[in-house]
């Protein structure tokens, strides 16, 4: 049966379109919505069990993943098949996930999947901005209870124009790329980076973005009532108790107000909180736990967000006792470990993050394979939470997409204020020690100062900070270097980072509904003042780059040689490289790019990199007719001396007997001996013996009464060397056997 295909198209006006499509594949998905831009196009499908879950949270997943075959490209490596997903894939999946998960009921606890592939790629086309569009077409169709469409939206900006869902190639030109997540009436979450353009500048472009979103969702809309929209499935709904929350409040709700304006430390104002719950608990009989255990704690944390938000709404005060635009304490130090190439401490209040710099070659790069994009990064940043960071114990089970996620923040807010010309690979790596309030911006505080303590030369240090918001709909207040437990209990995350000059970086989730942009304006510019503030900590620690990296960090020099020289550089079979490797304690690496060879060198001895250097200016020297070398006696023969040129270690000429000096020279040692440094003249290629011929003669004055010798007849000698042929060509005694 001929499949009955509903489809919508959204144009972007600049012969660009995006199509919606259903009814053609993966019909047992709940809902299932094909996206297409130019080539690309992606499959996404969402499952819902119907059976409730026994979790007390909401179990979704979002799923991403980009298909070898979509690019028409084999998987790297030795098992051909797709594993575990890329961080570039997981971060796609953190992007759908942030502005998915709100809108779903909050008493929905059953199992929901969202599955997103790319089969079809187009390299004019960056599918992850797509992705949030097919997440959100897909619940759309389903029956699956959701707030409303969404979508997502890449921004670039080029010549000060904005560019919706640019090209990878478009980005490179861009000083804006950010992917703004929104429904029809509210921005949701953002998260990019920029070239320090100002705050004002990047309202814009969320703005520019928000206009395109609100099309896509209104086509999301059609779509679904095309296909005909399903009725919203019924679901169990955690009946409330009215009575059990007043009784609640009214044990809690003053204690908790108490207990928030006291200004504790985080550990004794979580056990105060913990022992006022357990006061609450004991109000009510076991029966009466057992049966209704799960709403006394849910009324409990309930009163602890209003308590704590009413706190800062009407006296302006903060649980740790802080007004809404103070920065916590600040202490940083530089140079801590003695061994790493460059580190920084960096402590905020209760969160604390230690960073290290290694530097390396070209060899040491972070090499990019997905099948929309192959390439390399010469910085990268990872960061690390460990559960004792937060007083907890559970085990490891690799790197969790949230270190993924922040670490990619922090790389993306320093990565271009390093110097263009900067010859090293940088790996900076954050352990975040202590955490209560956004330990990625301590993370990019601790990775400027580890930068500079191993004398990378930055453009700009580079700071940031968490901003929060709590609001009731007429008041509201932005808060300053936010608490982990103000992230939880308010409105609105939202994390900058930025020179002296302007925003390098940025993540936000908003949980407001149609926030206005007056309130996101005044977040940007009271986060401008706290990056300065700590700015100026990070300054008085180290204000500028060390001049060069430390006598223990390895030194590189690039150098170019033509690309005919890269083979005598290497030698058979990698043997000069390598011995010339051994001989100077330095790491050699070679790449050839436009038919020239760029040469990395690497080590810690000065010496030995002035040993490579000397071998490649040996390689490349060549001596210019009519000019005077300095050379060294490195072999004496009857007919000669074997000099090298002492600028050029390794090259060697034959200075012949003759031109020794004016007067006939009978043995070679009665002018030079071994080791004997002199100067001579060099000629060029001999026409007759087609060698190279150098002159020590040449530059000595003439004898006086010098006579040179008559030159040669050349009739009579090629009569000579006619005689010669035909005395050669003489049959022989052995012949004629």
């Amino acid at each position: 049966m001929i499949p009955e295909v509903k489809r919508e198209v959204i144009d972007l006006g600049d012969g660009r379109s995006i199509s919606l499509e259903t009814g053609k594949l993966a019909k047992q998905a709940h809902g299932a919505v094909v996206v297409q831009m130019g080539n690309a196009m992606l499959l996404c499908t969402v499952v819902s069990s119907y059976k409730e879950s026994t979790m007390d949270f909401f179990p979704l997943t979002v799923d991403y993943r980009e298909k070898f075959a979509a690019a028409g490209r084999y998987p790297g490596g030795f098992f051909k098949r797709e594993a575990r997903p890329s961080d570039g894939e997981v971060l796609t999946m953190r992007i759908v996930d942030r502005v998915l998960r709100p809108l779903f009921p909050s008493d929905y606890k059953t199992e929901t999947q969202v599955m997103i592939q790319l089969m079809s790629h187009d390299d004019e086309v960056m599918p992850d901005a797509l992705a949030g569009l097919a997440a959100s077409a897909a619940i759309q169709l389903s029956d699956i209870p959701f707030e409303c469409p969404i979508s997502e939206a890449r921004v670039g900006r080029v010549n000060g124009k904005f560019i919706l869902n640019p090209s990878r190639s478009q980005l490179l030109e861009s000083d804006i790329d950010m992917i703004i997540g929104a429904s029809m009436d509210s921005v949701m979450m953002v998260e990019g980076e920029m070239k320090e353009i100002s705050e004002e500048e990047m309202t814009e472009a969320i703005k520019f973005a928000h206009e395109a979103i609100k099309v896509q969702c209104a086509a999301q809309i059609r779509l679904a009532e095309a296909f005909g929209k399903k009725t919203t499935r019924e679901y169990a709904v955690e009946a409330g108790d009215e009575t059990i929350e007043a009784k609640v409040r009214e044990a809690a709700y003053q204690k908790i107000y108490d207990i928030a304006k006291a200004g504790l430390g985080k550990r004794e104002r979580s056990e105060a909180f913990s022992a006022v719950k357990e006061e609450v608990m004991a109000l009510f009989s076991e029966e009466e736990l057992e049966e209704k255990g799960g709403l006394v704690s849910k009324y409990f944390s309930k009163i602890e967000k209003e308590a704590v938000r009413e706190l800062t709404l009407s006296e302006g005060l903060r649980l740790d006792g802080r007004k809404t635009t103070d920065i916590r304490p600040i202490w940083c130090e530089i140079d801590y470990l003695p061994s790493t190439h460059g580190s920084a401490i960096f402590t905020r209040g209760e969160t604390q993050a230690l960073a290290t710099v290694t530097l390396g070659t070209s060899r040491e790069a972070n090499m990019i394979d997905m099948p929309t994009h192959q390439g390399e990064e010469t910085f990268y940043l990872h960061y690390n939470f460990p559960p004792f960071c937060t007083g907890e114990a559970y085990p490891l089970r690799g790197t969790s997409r949230r270190e993924i996620g922040h670490g990619n923040l922090a790389q993306r807010a320093l990565k271009n204020m390093v110097s263009d010309d900067c010859p090293y690979t940088i790996r900076v790596v954050s352990e975040v020690l202590e955490s209560n309030g956004s330990s990625s911006m301590a993370t990019v505080c601790a990775g400027t100062m580890a930068l500079m303590d191993a004398g990378v030369q930055m453009k700009k240090p580079v700071s940031g900070i968490a901003m929060g918001l709590i609001s009731d709909g007429d008041r509201y207040a932005v808060l300053s270097d936010i608490l982990g437990d103000e992230d939880h209990l308010g409105d609105m995350d939202f994390k900058v980072t930025g020179t002296e000059d302007g925003i390098t970086a940025c993540q936000m989730d908003i949980k407001v509904k149609g926030m206005p942009y007056e309130i996101l304006v005044k977040a940007l510019k009271q986060a401008q003042a706290g990056r300065l503030h700590i700015m100026s900590k990070i300054k008085e620690t180290i204000a500028q780059p060390r001049e060069s990296v430390k006598a223990h960090a390895p030194k590189i020099v690039t150098k170019t040689i033509p690309g005919s020289l890269i083979g005598a550089l290497i030698g058979p079979g990698g043997k000069v490289i390598q011995e010339l490797q051994k001989t100077t304690g330095t790491t050699i690496v070679v790449n050839e790019e436009n038919e020239q060879g760029i040469v990395e060198i690497l080590g810690t001895s000065q010496e030995g990199i002035d040993a490579v250097i000397a071998k490649i200016d040996s390689l490349m020297f060549k001596p210019q007719v009519g000019e005077i070398y300095e050379v060294k006696v490195i072999k004496v023969l009857d007919f000669g001396a074997v000099v090298e040129y002492t600028e050029a270690p390794g090259n060697e000429v034959l200075l012949h007997v003759s031109e020794l000096a004016w007067e006939r020279t009978e043995n070679v040692t009665d002018v030079v001996n071994l080791g004997d440094v002199i100067e001579v003249k060099y000629f060029g290629l001999d026409p007759r013996t087609r060698k190279e011929k150098v002159s020590r003669k040449a530059v000595l004055p003439k004898p006086e009464g010098y006579v040179a010798r008559p030159p040669r007849d050349d009739n009579r000698s090629r009569d000579n060397r006619g005689r010669d042929d035909r005395r050669d060509r003489r049959p022989r005694d052995n012949d004629r056997d």
